[in-house]
C-alpha cells in the first residue's frame, strides 16, 4: 500500500535527521554544522510533505469505509451490495501551515531571545543551532529593507546564488568584424571579467539583552527587533560594498584589484567645474558615462557647491546642474552633472579635508555592475558575556558580494 510505502520512507528520514542532528552537535567546523544545517531543513521539508500525504490517505481511506447499519447511520445514506454507505461533503485540502508562522513559534522565539527559553520541537531546536527567526520578523526585515536605509545596498544588483561555484556574466565586450565567403569572424573570448564566484560569507548583529527584554507584546518585539537587525545590516552592507576586504566578507570597491580607473584632482580641481569636464569626464567612455557619484557630504558642501567665478558669483547650478537633498536623513541623495549622488558619511568615503594625498574622496561607479548575493537566511543565537556580564542575543546571516564589471568604476583621489 502507498501508506506502507510512505511510512517506511519517513522512519528512514527520520534515522538520517538523528545522526545528522548528532554530527552537527559534535563538529566545531563551522562550514560543516552550516552544510548539515542546509540537510536538515530540506529532510523537514520533505518529512512534512509525506506527514500531509499521509494524512491526505488517511483521510481518503476514512471516506471509502462503509458504515454499518446502526441507528447512527447518515439520514441520507443509501445501501450498496448490502453494506450501508453514508454520504460525505468533499473537504478542501488544506496544506499545513509553515512551522516558522505559527502563533506558537513566534512566542516561543521571543521568550527565546528574552529569556533564553530552548525551543523544542520536531522543526528546529535551540540546543545546538539556536532559533530561526519567524517569517514574520524575516518579512518585515525584508521590507524595511526594500524602502529604507542602505544608500547605496538600494542600488547594486540582488542575487541569490549556490557559493563556491562560479558563474559565468557574458562577454562584456564584442567586436565587429567584416567577413567574406573564405573568412569567418572569431568567437569572441571570455576573459578574467566573465566569471564570479560568491563565498559563504557568515556575519552577525549583535542585540544587548537588556534592549529587548521590557517588550510585552509580541506584535511590539517583532517590529523593533525587525528595524533593528534590517538597519545594522543596510549599515553594514553600504560600508562593505565600499571597504570590504574580501577576507572573510564581502570584497569592496576600493579593495578590489580590478578597479583601476583613477584620477587625481587638487583642492582647485575639484572646485572648478571645467577641470571636471577635463580631467574627469573626457576620460569616461561612452558606454559607462550613464553611471553615479559617491560623495561624502562634506565634500559636496565645501567643494562643489562653491563653486564660483571670478567676481565669486556661484556657478555650481548652472554649470554642473548640482541639486543635493541632504535633508533626508534616511535616503540622502543628490545630482550632479546630470549624474545620481549618493550621500554617505565620512566613515565609508573620507571627505577631501582630512583625506590624506592618494586617499579615494569619490567614486564613479555603475550600481548594477556590483551584486550582493544573499538569501535572508537569518538565525538567532545567543550567549553570556563575560566582559558585560550580561546575555547578548545575535542574528547570523550568510552574505558576499562583489564588483562584477570593473571597467565602469573610477577612483577619484585626492592630489595633493
Amino acid at each position: 500500500m502507498r501508506s506502507t510505502f510512505l511510512e517506511k520512507r519517513l522512519a528512514r528520514l527520520e534515522s538520517k535527521k538523528k545522526d545528522l542532528e548528532a554530527r552537527a552537535l559534535a563538529s566545531e567546523d563551522a562550514s560543516e554544522v552550516r552544510a548539515i544545517n542546509a540537510q536538515l531543513a530540506e529532510l523537514n521539508e520533505d518529512m512534512l510533505d509525506i506527514r500531509e500525504e499521509l494524512e491526505s490517505l488517511k483521510e481518503d481511506e476514512a471516506r471509502m469505509q462503509p458504515v454499518k447499519a446502526t441507528e447512527n447511520a447518515p439520514v441520507n445514506a443509501q445501501k450498496v451490495n448490502g453494506n450501508v454507505m453514508g454520504s460525505f461533503t468533499n473537504k478542501k485540502e488544506e496544506r499545513a501551515e509553515n512551522p516558522l508562522e505559527t502563533m506558537e513559534y513566534r512566542q516561543a522565539f521571543m521568550a527565546y531571545v528574552q529569556k533564553g527559553t530552548e525551543i523544542r520541537g520536531e522543526v528546529i531546536s535551540t540546543v545546538e543551532t539556536g532559533a530561526a527567526i519567524p517569517l514574520t520578523i524575516m518579512n518585515e526585515v525584508i521590507n524595511t529593507v526594500r524602502k529604507r536605509y542602505g544608500n547605496l545596498y538600494n542600488k547594486v544588483r540582488k542575487t541569490n546564488m549556490k557559493g563556491g561555484v562560479e558563474y559565468p556574466i557574458g562577454a562584456l565586450k564584442a567586436s565587429f568584424k567584416w567577413i567574406s565567403e573564405a573568412t569567418v569572424s572569431p568567437r569572441q573570448k571570455l576573459d578574467k571579467l566573465s566569471k564570479i564566484s560568491f563565498g559563504y560569507h557568515t556575519a552577525e548583529i549583535r542585540i544587548a539583552q537588556s534592549f529587548l527584554s521590557d517588550i510585552l507584546t509580541l506584535d511590539a518585539f517583532e517590529s523593533r527587533i525587525a528595524e533593528v537587525i534590517a538597519i545594522a545590516y543596510l549599515e553594514a552592507m553600504d560600508y562593505g560594498i565600499i571597504n570590504g576586504t574580501g577576507d572573510g566578507q564581502m570584497l569592496g570597491i576600493l579593495n578590489d584589484p580590478r578597479v583601476t580607473n583613477v584620477v587625481e584632482m587638487t583642492a582647485a580641481d575639484i572646485n572648478n567645474w571645467t577641470a571636471w569636464r577635463k580631467k574627469f569626464f573626457s576620460k569616461l567612455p561612452l558606454g559607462y558615462r550613464a553611471g553615479e557619484f559617491i560623495f561624502p557630504l562634506s565634500t559636496v558642501e565645501s567643494y562643489l557647491e562653491t563653486m564660483a567665478d571670478a567676481n565669486n558669483n556661484p556657478v555650481f547650478a548652472q554649470a554642473t546642474g548640482l541639486q543635493v537633498n541632504d535633508g533626508d536623513a534616511i535616503n540622502p541623495n543628490g545630482r550632479f552633472f546630470g549624474r545620481e549622488i549618493a550621500l554617505v558619511e565620512p566613515e565609508i568615503l573620507p571627505d577631501f579635508d582630512t583625506a590624506s594625498a592618494g586617499d579615494v574622496i569619490g567614486i564613479f561607479w555603475q550600481p548594477l555592475e556590483y551584486a550582493i548575493n544573499e538569501n535572508f537566511g537569518f538565525t538567532m543565537r545567543r550567549y553570556f558575556d563575560d566582559e558585560t556580564n550580561e546575555w547578548v542575543d545575535k542574528a547570523l546571516v550568510v552574505v558576499d558580494g562583489k564588483v562584477l564589471n570593473p571597467e565602469g568604476y573610477w577612483l577619484i583621489k585626492k592630489k595633493a
